[in-house]
């Protein structure tokens, strides 16, 4: 007893130490958004964009460059952060891309920096791929042609992206190659022709073609999944490509100069210490010289080729002792630019260059308050260390400030991937805030983990829970017996791989740790590989070579054994999971599985669930609410010291968060049989005009519309048209159907574009932008739209009626199945009405309830679920 309150007085006064010299720093100043960050200089010259709040959300701004930054204005009023924004070369659009809630189906839009928005509202951005259920993927700006870009859909197979050209300023799309001989990537020269593209076959195996001015393809280069091959640029008159790889012998990826007509290889150089991957190449656009390369062990390292550059870089170097230099924009000359500097203890910050006077004028620092704690923050150092197989382990270690360094609480940092990704030098906010909490941060780049050679990148193939988790327990041994850690205060922590790295470390090594903390991790690793997206369909190889091939009895046997979830009686220190419902990667049924599985054996299990976030948390209320949850967490089991107060937008956010883990539950998915064919509709037509009030709610706000419904009978025929008007302008959607409510035709008018559809047998066939689409159907099928509600009316309506149906769903360019059924009885206005529900059976969000009147065969009110616009909820209410 003695012991154990001298280990506690210890511990009490250590954080007391600690607190008195360093103070808890706002997880604000870590999480919340900066107040200005990635700053573009245009090609012109003439202006300076960035991102900095809008909303609420990180938004692009832009100002002229002689502008003082509080004249900039908005350009984009996004409800989701960006995935990233850059400049046509001519200096007139910006384009960037983004999701819908975290989904990772990424659109490409435009905005006019010279657009100036009407009524106090930002200019309109235009969606150049309306395509919600695409991931849209860039492959070639314009040079010579600013108004084009190259970009892929896989719009007419899921699995693969067609290559079209796209004009920008209508937003035409032109197909230039149609991918179905299972194409990767596509290489343009400095004329921005196709010379070559990437083919990957079942095995992983991947094949580079040439192409010949007669469009025939001749195989130049080829490399197993184990192995990596790149074009990075062309050479000087466009006639030999610069080819990085690692193919065969070679352990270390390295840069060649390849001649595409004879494959001959002409080695330029690889690290001349021997010890990582090639980095990267940065080529003059002008006159086509390398400027320089690169390469990361510890921190990166630059060859310089040209002595301007290189005699720039030390300039800056000298002004910046300590920090990494980073030139973010310039102008085409590359006279000006915007300079990033930043390092491990530094909040970054950024500053216009003149390479010709060498000044240095300083535009902003993104988190000013941070800057001005700066002297809190703490270096993170690299070390290595010995895995359980002897091989060399490199990581990064950050002590707390306050100047103890041994027989600290320690927080294991694993990233994600796991095989390519890396940790890097340089700050991090979830080190420094763990740091500041007063945890020693271990970040173990573990085998598997990029840029360490193709030995090093390999040796983690079907190690999941095996020498991949021994890379990282021995880094806690390490720790222990070189004193930095107390061995009963270990927490681990990741997200993506470090979230299954958490879960294998507390079912496989019960001991090691104190507690863990799961981000998006998966559980259930054939439910991973069940559930990954059909464009990533070139790399299920690579998956299976990663985890095993569950095909086979050998690999299930191998992913069984990986897998957490079949180990979670071996579970027995607290743990905190956090995940996004429309995560496309690791499914919320993977987090799900796991809380039942734990909570069912009686395990301490807490649960964080985003129904508007996907693979991580974007949206900063989310990112606040769930680090005030995680150093609570972290803070009960090891004794760091937290901050308790929180804004009330995070309160509230926290709490909305929080899922009572009683209430989960898990049913494995079930096909469910569509109905062959609908029942006759028994509702008829009539010419009438119909008010209604309609609300759409949205990211916490309220966008009154007015909608107008008019049906008027067209020869046989019967067209009823919805014409919603308000701040969002109009929007129109009319079908028409023939008398027994089939539909016949349809159009949708809505952002200034027009969406044609027609209607067949089995298939619905639109034109979105000039471009043709087709949803096939196999059975019954219900519209979305206007008079949906009208033929649901007509259906059997009975107490416990239910049907099976297939829907064409316009947000998403794609058939969806949904389950129609009667909810119960509720009065409105006086009136008994029939309470319907239409669900999706892919997304439960994804649904509409309709309050049908029995008398006119109609809904006097609608409530929709829009999951593509962040579970915003639209209402029709009739007048």
């Amino acid at each position: 007893m003695k012991k154990l309150l001298l280990v506690c007085l210890l511990t009490l006064n250590y954080l007391s130490n600690m607190t008195a010299q360093t103070p808890i720093l706002d997880r604000d100043l870590f999480f919340g958004n900066p107040q200005i960050a990635a700053g573009q200089l245009s090609p012109d010259g003439k202006w300076i964009s960035f991102m900095k709040e809008y909303k609420g959300i990180m938004n692009v701004w832009v100002k002229a460059f002689n502008e003082s930054f509080d004249k900039a204005r908005p350009l984009t009023d996004s409800q989701r952060p960006f995935n990233g924004y850059f400049w046509t070369d001519d200096s007139k659009y910006i384009l960037y891309v983004k999701d819908k809630d975290g989904d990772e189906n990424i659109n490409v839009f435009a905005v006019n920096p010279k657009d100036q928005g009407v009524d106090g509202n930002v200019p309109e951005s235009r969606n150049l791929t309306p395509l919600k259920d695409v991931a849209a993927q860039i492959y070639m700006v314009s040079d010579k042609d600013p108004d084009k870009l190259m970009v892929g859909l896989n719009d007419r197979d899921k699995a693969w992206h067609d290559l079209y050209e796209l004009k920008i300023s209508t937003g035409k799309l032109t197909l230039k190659y149609e991918n179905k001989e299972r194409v990767t990537g596509y290489d343009f020269d400095w004329d921005e022709n196709l010379r070559l593209l990437y083919k990957t076959d079942e095995k992983g195996s991947t094949i580079m073609y040439r192409i010949d001015k007669d469009g025939s393809l001749a195989p130049i280069y080829d490399f197993s999944v184990t192995e990596s091959a790149y074009v990075s640029s062309w050479n000087e008159d466009n006639t030999k490509a610069y080819l990085v790889s690692n193919k065969g012998d070679l352990n270390l990826s390295t840069l060649f100069l390849m001649d595409p007509l004879t494959s001959k290889l002409t080695k330029i150089e690889s690290d001349p210490k021997g010890k990582v991957d090639f980095g990267g190449i940065q080529i003059d656009r002008n006159t086509r010289k390398i400027i320089c390369t690169n390469y990361v062990a510890d921190k990166t390292e630059y060859i310089w080729r040209d002595k301007n550059w290189e005699s720039n870089y030390k300039f800056l170097q000298s002004k910046f002792p300590g920090r990494e230099i980073s030139f973010q924009s310039s102008t085409k000359d590359y006279s000006k630019f915007l300079v990033g500097v930043g390092g491990d203890k530094y909040a970054s910050e950024a500053y216009f260059f003149d390479a010709k006077t060498k000044e240095t004028i300083h535009q902003y620092t993104p988190r000013p308050e941070l800057k001005k704690v700066e002297k809190y923050l703490t270096e993170m150092k690299p070390i290595s260390y010995k895995s359980s197989d002897g091989l060399m382990i490199p990581a990064y270690l950050t002590l707390p400030p306050g100047g103890k360094t041994k027989n600290l609480p320690v927080v294991i940092l694993v990233h994600g991937g796991p095989k390519g990704p890396r940790d890097y030098w340089g700050y991090n906010p979830q080190v420094q805030f763990l740091a500041n909490r007063g945890y020693a941060v271990l970040q173990p780049n573990f085998r598997a983990s990029g840029g360490y050679g193709k030995a090093f990148l390999n040796a983690g193939d079907l190690q999941w829970g095996k020498l991949m988790q021994d890379d990282i327990t021995w880094g806690v041994k390490h720790l222990i017996s070189t004193g930095v850690a107390d061995k009963n205060k270990v927490a681990i922590m990741g997200g993506s791989y470090g979230g299954y790295a958490t879960l294998a470390g507390l079912a496989f090594t019960p001991d090691v740790y104190a507690c863990g903390v799961d981000i998006v991790g998966p559980s259930n690793i054939l439910t991973l590989l069940g559930s990954v997206p059909a464009y990533w369909e070139a790399g299920r190889a690579f998956l299976y070579g990663m985890v095993g091939d569950p095909n086979t009895e050998a690999g299930m046997a191998m992913i069984k054994a990986a897998s957490p979830l079949f180990s979670a009686d071996k579970i027995v220190k607290p743990l905190l999971i956090i995940q996004g419902a429309n995560d496309p990667r690791v499914k919320k049924a993977e987090a799900d599985q796991i809380v039942i599985a734990l909570r069912d054996k009686g395990k301490k299990v807490d649960y964080l669930l985003a129904d508007d976030e996907g693979h991580g948390f974007a949206k900063p209320v989310n990112r606040m609410a769930m680090y005030a949850e995680v150093e609570k967490f972290l803070s009960t089991v090891l004794g760091g010291v937290y901050q308790k107060d929180m804004p009330a937008d995070v309160t509230k956010r926290l709490a909305e968060l929080r899922v009572d883990v009683k209430s989960v539950t898990y049913t494995p998915k079930e096909e469910t049989a569509v109905s062959t064919s609908l029942p006759a509709i028994d509702n008829k037509f009539a010419a009438t005009s119909t008010d209604y009030d309609l609300v759409i709610e949205v990211q916490g706000q309220t966008i009154p519309m007015a909608m107008k419904r008019t049906i008027t009978q067209k020869g046989d025929n019967w067209m009823i048209s919805d014409v919603a008007s308000g701040q969002m302008g109009e929007m129109k959607d009319e079908i028409l159907f023939n008398s027994t409510f089939t539909p016949i035709s349809r159009n949708v008018e809505q952002m200034g574009m027009k969406i044609p559809v027609t209607y067949s047998a089995n298939k619905v066939e639109m034109e979105v932008q000039g471009k043709p689409m087709s949803m096939d159907f196999k059975g019954a099928m219900i519209t979305d739209g206007a008079g949906m509600d009208m033929i649901i009316a007509g259906l059997p309506l009975k107490e416990g009626y239910t049907i099976n149906v297939e829907m064409p769903d316009m947000s998403t360019m794609k058939s969806k199945q949904v389950t129609v059924k009667v909810i119960g009885k509720e009065m409105l206005n006086n009136i008994e009405h029939t309470m319907v529900e239409v669900v999706s059976a892919d997304n439960e969000n994804d649904k509409i309830t309709l309050w049908i009147n029995p008398a006119t065969k109609s809904a006097t009110k609608m409530v929709q679920i829009l999951p593509a616009m962040g579970n915003a909820k639209m209402t029709t209410t009739m007048k």
